[in-house]
């Protein structure tokens, strides 16, 4: 505190408070650097007066006065007796040859250069939703109304045929899959038709009151038409869950005209009692109140299994909002009705030579791949469906750490996929024969 020749005085406060003794000993402009040097110049005085020679001397000499962090620490620059400033810096680093500074003016002006990925690009620049932009869009007529048809590639190479799962379409449900590079490499070769259930489709106008929606059969016997229209004689079948159903019955009817099936998560029995008591109540409440919470919870169940929120964030946000803003609640509630009253698909693994039946009229018989995800609600419905299959011709695949399996491992799934195709009798990088003709 300053000092007075009779001893300390107190500061006058301001307004009654010590704002002033606070504001003078912290705040930048409580005191000049003149009157701080001042002040010290006084204390040094008072505190060497047995030697007045050297206090004078001492208090004369100029030195430079540094203020750091505005204004509230002092220090001065240390001199010899001459006169000569001290050297009380740390050392620093060895001054540059004449080498090193030649070399050191080459480098980039911009010191974030040197870790920048300018001229980085994607091999597959295309966003996410690029398919929509990617596809040829049209319109079936059906003997049960119109199906929304999305064409990906050349017509006149090998035909894949892909139907979603409940509260999807085609843009949300192969999207993510189809654009990852392995994919898109693979998919150079082929046309992929992506089916949409009626009314299904984003943006989809509400269906008419007195629309009767088509059953799971009837679902399976519409692709017919679309064989039909682009004059398909053999597909590939790829489905996921409710699609999956529908695309093992359309196998079953029409053997002749699937080559080949990639199947995830299909449930080849008819639901459960819990399944059509959760799944009635969600068609109910999608009619009268909309989209709920109970229903969207059903749904992220249906796809993520439990505990979605322990998962990718982003992705189990981004199917959450979907099912919120991007779903006909009507439609979607006519698609769950004819999900939960399908029947069996009525198929059995006959043992070869079992007198008055023949594995071909029973089971599957085109080559079938069945997959799921670990942590899927559906792993038993897989392990059924593959205990109902051909084992010569079939087979069961789980993978680690995912439900989703298209969108929370697309790699192993796309390698998987293309290992399938391949042993069907593809070559290397799923090159088609080159016989192989679409309308033969």
């Amino acid at each position: 505190m300053p000092q007075s020749e009779g001893g300390y005085v107190s500061l006058p406060a301001m307004n009654g408070n010590g704002s002033a003794i606070y504001q003078s000993t912290t705040e930048p402009q409580a005191a000049s650097p003149n009157s701080v040097f001042k002040s010290v110049r006084r204390a040094f005085g008072q505190a060497i007066k047995s030697s007045p020679g050297e206090s004078e001397e001492l208090v004369r000499m100029e030195r430079p006065v540094v203020i750091v962090g505005g204004g509230t620490s002092i220090y001065f620059r240390d001199r010899d007796k001459t006169g000569k400033t001290l050297n009380t810096k740390m050392p620093s680093a060895p001054t540059h040859t004449a080498e090193e500074a030649h070399l050191l003016g080459t480098m980039p002006v911009d010191p974030m250069d040197d870790i920048e990925l300018r001229s980085v690009q994607l091999q597959f620049p295309n966003a996410r939703g690029s398919i929509l932009e990617a596809c040829e869009q049209r319109r079936m007529p059906t003997d049960k109304g119109d199906i929304h048809v999305a064409i990906q590639g050349d017509t006149s190479k090998p035909a894949i045929v892909t139907y979603h799962d409940l509260g999807l379409n085609y843009a949300t449900s192969f999207a993510g899959f189809f654009n990852y590079p392995v994919m898109r490499g693979l998919l150079e070769n082929f046309c992929v038709y992506h089916v949409t259930a009626p009314g299904q489709e984003e943006g989809a106008p509400t269906l008419p009151e007195d629309y009767v929606y088509p059953t799971m059969d009837e679902l399976a016997a519409q692709l017919l038409f679309v064989l039909s229209h682009f004059g398909l004689k053999s597909v590939i079948g790829f489905g996921v869950g409710a699609g999956a159903n529908i695309l093992a019955r359309f196998a079953h009817a029409n053997p002749d005209k699937v080559g080949a099936l990639c199947l995830i998560n299909c449930v080849s029995t008819q639901s459960g009692w819990i399944e059509w008591g959760y799944q009635s109540f969600n068609a109910r409440f999608l009619r009268t109140k909309g989209m709920t919470q109970g229903v969207i919870d059903y749904l992220m169940w249906h796809h993520f299994g439990r505990n979605p929120e322990e998962r990718n964030h982003d992705l189990v946000q981004m199917y959450k909002q979907h099912f919120e803003r991007g779903v006909n609640p009507t439609n979607l509630a006519m698609f769950i009705n004819a999900y939960i009253h399908r029947n069996d698909l009525h198929l059995a693994r006959t043992p070869p030579g079992t007198p008055g039946a023949e594995t071909a009229a029973t089971t599957l018989k085109m080559p079938v791949i069945n997959i799921t995800g670990s942590l899927s609600p559906h792993v038993e419905d897989t392990v059924t469906f593959n205990g109902r299959l051909d084992p010569t011709n079939s087979s069961w695949m789980k993978i680690s750490d995912c439900a989703m399996v298209l969108e929370e491992q697309p790699a192993k799934l796309a390698e998987a996929f293309r290992l399938f195709l391949q042993g069907e009798g593809y070559v290397k990088f799923s090159v088609p024969p080159f016989n192989w003709n679409p309308n033969e």
